[in-house]
């Protein structure tokens, strides 16, 4: 099969550089236990992509293979599998553990895959699966937001137009009554969250707190930050109020967390491979919320995410994918869509 990645001798060129992922020729994998074999016809690149490229060195002969999310068929599947039948059309994010997405041929574990929604054709479907699971899983999981929440409480998204910002503002504002204020430093990306459902849009390239002030808003119950933690800090433990509830999901430069005592302010972290990665027991949780997301899909409650098409699943067109994200100016998901 055909699959994308890089070698120890191209671990950490610059995504410039034509050699930075490559094309490669790959046994087909084989399903074993709970897996599905899935013909990958869509993926799409998270910022996690980029962070794994320059952070994990793969041993000599060995090629490591990137990509989080994916939207396929069903080929074939392991004995313990009885979630899917081949020719099921499904989407998930896989696992950090395992060989990556950018391949033809992919090996997920079937509690954490679900059935595509049919409403979305391949490109809109494939930019959800990463962030919306990462999404849920800080919402209403790790901040403990309960869906009877009502509008005289309020979440702060602190960096909202990415891609998990894109559909956590969506759940937040469909799924609960809560007040939806989100952070944007520039005006594509303010309409961007705004159609999406935001009540409230603030410059985070300012004091959050006195923007709050500047809107006439009160300290927010919950922080959602998604991006710069260690920069905005000082002020998201001055924009919640007391027993507030701050969960991020970046990797920030160290910070003093003693900042959040005073207020008994809670920290909690949300990475969405957690689960499958420990293959907790409560892991099937994750077929469960995409199950969901496909049918609020469905119902038209949830909308796409895609932010731009980089077209076919290529090396090229993934190389310039990463060097968007990296520039930090992409707006919603990058998805490419069938093979070269």
């Amino acid at each position: 099969m055909k699959a994308i990645g890089y070698t120890d001798a191209q671990f950490g060129l610059p995504i410039s550089d034509t050699h930075a992922l490559t094309e490669f020729t790959l046994p087909d994998p084989t399903p074993q236990g709970h897996d599905l074999l899935v013909e990958v016809h869509a993926v799409s690149v998270n910022p996690v992509d980029t962070k794994v490229r320059r952070r994990d060195k793969p041993q000599p002969g060995d090629v490591r293979v990137l990509g989080w999310d994916a939207v396929g068929i069903v080929r074939a599947t392991g004995p313990e599998a009885t979630l899917f039948k081949t020719g099921d059309r499904v989407w998930y994010a896989g696992t950090i553990i395992r060989p990556g997405t950018n391949s033809q041929l992919h090996l997920v574990d079937e509690r954490i895959a679900g059935h595509a929604p049919a409403l979305f054709d391949d490109a809109k479907a494939v930019a959800l699966p990463l962030t919306g699971v990462t999404a849920w899983e800080l919402l209403f999981d790790r901040l403990g937001v309960g869906r009877d929440a009502g509008a005289d409480q309020s979440i702060l998204v602190v960096g909202a137009g990415g891609g998990v910002g894109s559909i956590l503002v969506q759940l937040a504002r469909r799924l609960t009554r809560l007040t939806v204020i989100a952070t944007a430093s520039r005006p594509l990306t303010a309409d961007w969250i705004r159609n999406l459902g935001a009540h409230h849009i603030i410059d985070h390239s300012r004091p959050l707190s006195a923007e709050l002030r500047r809107l006439g808003l009160p300290p927010v119950d919950y922080v959602a930050g998604l991006t710069q933690t260690n920069q905005h800090i000082s002020e998201i433990a001055e924009s919640l109020r007391p027993q507030g509830r701050f969960g991020l999901i970046d990797d920030p430069e160290p910070f003093d967390v003693k900042i959040l005592k005073r207020k008994s302010i809670s920290l909690h972290w949300e990475l969405m491979f957690t689960r499958p990665v420990f293959e907790t027991p409560d892991m099937i949780a994750q077929h469960r919320i995409l199950e969901e997301l496909s049918t609020l899909v469905n119902k038209g409650i949830v909308r796409s995410t895609l932010g731009e098409h980089h077209g076919k699943i290529s090396a090229a067109n993934l190389r310039r994918a990463h060097a968007l994200i990296e520039s930090g100016t992409s707006r919603g998901k990058v998805v490419l869509e069938g093979w070269e």
